[in-house]
């Protein structure tokens, strides 16, 4: 693939952009500088530089993010920043969007990428993949409340009770449960439905991924990182079970 063509493709900017980065003598591979924009390069295993910054090419991405509160999963927010904003520009470039979305008071787990059929199969209502909830409650939980959730509960735009795949109280007002439903305020709704409230809610896990576990070992807030194949795997086994 031609050089210009590379940058483009990772979001380094607009061809002509790209073509005055490697003119400029700003693009090294392996070290030196190619100042080619039309130098056909083997993307296999490809790391180059611009501007002294590595960057390792991919053909399409994907990341984990451990949102805070306070974003909004939007491009063009409203009341709150974008989430978008906590990622490199060069992601944003390539047009990355959010597998789901996480409220803005909501914190934990958020993949996002810029290949459409992957979000799709991860999104799908068809596909249940689970998702991993804590919630802080607003009066001490029950055992009555887990087994409430366990059981199903009836939410207005869903012409069957919706059960919980798992609940527990970790703590007096902790809750962990997980869901296969990806529906507006979900998990809200459903701890409301059981007689409860919802004070501040994490994702912890998503699709067998779990923050503090793995790659995402010890990602803090507001940090990413990108989802290699082992990682890809584990996901679309978690779609394919579904």
């Amino acid at each position: 693939m031609k050089l210009e063509r590379i940058l483009q493709n990772q979001g380094f900017g607009s061809r002509r952009q790209c073509r005055q980065w490697v003119e400029l003598g700003e693009v090294r591979i392996n070290g030196e500088v190619v100042d080619d924009p039309g130098a056909e390069i083997d993307t296999a295993g490809l790391v180059f530089e611009v501007e002294g910054h590595s960057w390792t090419y991919r053909e399409k991405t994907y990341v984990a993010l451990h949102k805070p509160a306070g974003y909004e999963c939007s491009h063009e927010p409203k009341h709150h920043r974008s989430v978008y904003s906590l990622l490199p520009q060069q992601l944003v470039a390539r047009n990355v969007q959010s597998v789901g979305r996480l409220d803005q008071d909501t914190t934990g787990l958020l993949l996002f990428s810029d290949d459409g059929a992957f979000i799709h199969n991860l999104s799908s209502p068809k596909k249940h993949v689970p998702k991993v909830y804590r919630a802080e409650l607003a009066e001490p939980g029950t055992d009555v409340l887990v087994q409430r959730l366990l059981d199903g509960v009836d939410l207005i735009d869903e012409p069957q009770p919706v059960p919980a795949l798992h609940a527990r109280l970790l703590a007096e007002k902790t809750l962990e449960m997980s869901i296969d439903l990806g529906k507006y305020h979900v998990v809200k709704r459903m701890i409301a439905a059981a007689g409860n409230h919802v004070e501040q809610l994490h994702r912890s896990g998503f699709g067998g991924l779990h923050l503090g576990e793995g790659p995402l070992s010890g990602l803090t807030e507001g940090q990413w990182v990108y989802l290699e194949e082992a990682d890809l795997q584990q996901l679309h086994s978690a779609a394919r079970k579904a």
